[in-house]
């Protein structure tokens, strides 16, 4: 059965602030009393602090551009059918373009297409989908993502690296590009050694067991990642409640509390942190483009900002902002 869209709308207040932050100049608008056009955002997930973020800027693109715009996504980050079912139901209801995070490269593709030859915009943001007919990526360079993880261990770990990683869903491109250019720093290192990989569920709690399972059967592992805010935050749970601080260093992804206070704390030594703001404002200022001919000014790839946050830089000005970027 197809479940209702329930869309979120974020406090006006926050979305004044967040323009004022500084976005793009002012753009062409429909011509008074004509209709807004539609777009429609489907996320992975609309509970945790990233894809809060994500909403946050895509919410002040539809502002600036005066735009009629849905957010929607499943309860978890596994849940593709869900995922697929929002994506018919914002195409029935009219959606002209869609802003998309694939939770499956290969299984959402379908729902995509179909989309698609309904003469949708696709738009994708965070993680990619099996089609030719995205207009635009915007997103994290993964790759380097997963490489500035792995260079933060080994410049803070000497000798050699016995690396756990904690990573999701094995059909998530996002996901997967960041394990491989982990690894491959790692092996391009010369002194490290992949003990052990994990996929758990993108959720805390999974994520947790996951990791105390893994760290209880290899205790020689003394770097341990982690790709995304749910795993991250089990992970770093893991590593609080077997007192291994000191022990080991890890590397987190995504901006949550939990990982804030765990790198305060000595269980997190470095968080890699995406500009997800960045994503839903420019996912929704693109999918604007597309629909009002000015596609021509929409690049195939876009990638937004990381960073690489530690104790070091923890409370510098730009950390904050991206630590903190609904606040």
């Amino acid at each position: 059965m197809i479940r209702p869209i329930k869309s979120i709308r974020l406090p006006a207040l926050l979305l004044a602030l967040c323009l004022l932050a500084g976005c793009a100049g002012s753009p062409a608008r429909p011509a008074s009393g004509s209709a807004r056009y539609q777009v429609a955002l489907v996320a992975k997930s609309t509970k945790t602090d990233f894809w809060k973020a994500v909403f946050v800027g895509a919410e002040a693109a539809a502002t600036e551009y005066n735009l009629d715009l849905t957010i929607t996504g499943p309860e978890t980050e596994e849940d593709y059918e869900t995922q697929n079912e929002m994506i018919a139901e914002a195409v029935e209801n009219g959606a002209q373009a869609l802003v998309f995070s694939a939770i499956d490269f290969d299984a959402n593709a379908p729902a995509i297409e179909a989309a698609a030859g309904q003469g949708v915009e696709i738009v994708v943001i965070d993680s990619a989908v099996n089609s030719e007919n995205v207009a635009t990526y915007i997103g994290t360079d993964n790759y380097s993502a997963g490489k500035m993880a792995a260079e933060a261990a080994l410049e803070g770990v000497p000798g050699t690296l016995r690396v756990g990683i904690v990573n999701y869903d094995i059909n998530s491109a996002n996901g997967q590009d960041r394990e491989r250019g982990a690894v491959d720093t790692f092996e391009q290192s010369g002194r490290s050694e992949i003990v052990a990989t994990i996929h758990t569920l993108a959720e805390a709690n999974s994520a947790r067991l996951d990791t105390l399972a893994m760290l209880r059967e290899h205790p020689e592992i003394n770097v341990l990642l982690a790709f995304n805010e749910p795993t991250s935050v089990g992970a770093a749970q893991a590593v609080q409640e077997t007192h291994l601080a000191n022990a080991l260093f890890m590397v987190a992804f995504d901006s949550n509390p939990v990982t804030i206070d765990a790198l305060q704390d000595g269980a997190v030594d470095a968080m890699v942190i995406q500009n997800t703001y960045e994503m839903g404002y420019f996912g929704v200022q693109s999918a604007y483009r597309l629909l009002s001919g000015q596609g021509g000014s929409v690049e195939k790839n876009v990638a937004t900002a990381t960073r690489v946050v530690n104790r070091d830089n923890l409370f510098a000005l730009d950390s904050q902002k991206v630590l903190f970027p609904v606040s």
